[in-house]
């Protein structure tokens, strides 16, 4: 009607459920981090100011004591394995698929490529157990590491930090790959979304650049720790939204990096489809996604790697990283002549 593809009356109850818990997700994403502080205030003024009081006295207990966003999170197993993070899974699908074994001795700093605009894949795959992670990878436990801002956030913070989310700082990384037993577990996972805000700006269907070449801190931590690097790419995370043509010369483009730099995130122009349309809307489009999780990489022990060896290893990793998409690429409808690009 009016070139709107509007979605049928009736679908079954499952695919409602599925639209709910996505429509959720996006809603916590976007407008949480603003409606959360002014909820905060709004109570601040009424009988109930005990509550955002003890929040507060939470919060700085918990970041300057226990420092539980700096140290692994909180995970809980009731909210991982929460049937909502099943139905978001089945939205689009996503699939988890591993092609080698992880050592439960050893722990290890996963980088997950790309970033896409959401991070839907590595949310549901390594904060959450619907893709089933721990039965793939048994004994490790995964430590998603994400922009401090988030950790700030009343009721986003804790969500996420039972979920296994951290702070992506130097020192929670080195705290989760120096662990050898905090959880009950014996290996342990820093995943860390490489790409970060910037390569939000490149997340576009048929997309394959990797905001990676000058990214090599990560490196430089596995070294110092003898930790493995594990690539991990997710096919179709790139294909969930459209967004708005914006070349690095463009004047939007200029403006979305200023927001990034001075408020750490950045505010791509996107759209996908809609509660009842398929045509625009905030929500993504019901498009699968394939992660692959691949073989790790074994790194030297070195406390203090010089600029040559942390250059070597860079190398290699996206040497391999190339690879794991080339190998699986044919296998989820990308043309052989794509490759990864790096800047």
């Amino acid at each position: 009607m009016l070139g709107i593809d509007f979605a049928p009356l009736h679908v079954p109850w499952e695919r409602r459920l599925q639209t709910i818990w996505v429509v959720w997700y996006v809603l916590m994403m976007l407008f949480l981090p603003v409606i959360g502080p002014i909820v905060l205030l709004l109570v601040l003024n009424t009988a109930l100011w005990w509550i955002p009081a003890g929040m507060l006295i939470y919060f700085v207990y918990d970041t300057k004591l226990k420092k539980s966003s700096r140290q692994g999170g909180s995970q809980s197993s009731i909210i991982r394995n929460s049937s909502h993070f099943k139905y978001i899974r089945d939205y689009f699908p996503v699939a988890l698929v591993k092609t080698a074994a992880l050592d439960p001795t050893k722990n290890y700093i996963m980088g997950s490529h790309p970033h896409g605009i959401m991070g839907f894949s590595s949310v549901i795959n390594f904060g959450s157990e619907a893709t089933g992670f721990s039965k793939l990878f048994p004994g490790i436990t995964p430590h998603l590491c994400t922009l401090d801002a988030g950790h700030s956030i009343p009721f986003l913070r804790v969500f996420i930090m039972w979920m296994g989310l951290c702070q992506v700082s130097a020192d929670s990384i080195r705290w989760i790959i120096n662990q050898p037993d905090h959880v009950g577990q014996e290996g342990h996972a820093a995943i860390i979304i490489l790409g970060g805000a910037e390569e939000a700006l490149e997340a576009k269907p048929g997309n394959f650049k990797l905001i990676l070449k000058h990214r090599k801190g990560f490196v430089r931590l596995a070294i110092e720790a003898g930790s493995p690097l594990v690539p991990v790419f997710s096919f179709g995370e790139n294909d969930l939204y459209n967004q708005a043509d914006n070349p690095r010369e463009s004047y939007l483009r200029a403006f979305q990096d200023k927001i990034k730099q001075v408020f750490g995130f950045s505010p791509p122009v996107i759209y996908g489809r809609g509660i009842f349309n398929y045509n625009f809307g905030m929500l993504p489009h019901r498009r699968p996604i394939a992660t692959i999780v691949g073989a790790p990489i074994d790194v030297p022990k070195i406390p203090f790697p010089n600029a040559d060896i942390v250059d070597e290893y860079h190398a290699i990793y996206m040497n391999s990283l190339s690879r794991l998409f080339d190998e699986h690429k044919c296998n989820y409808g990308i043309d052989e002549n794509k490759h990864l690009e790096f800047v």
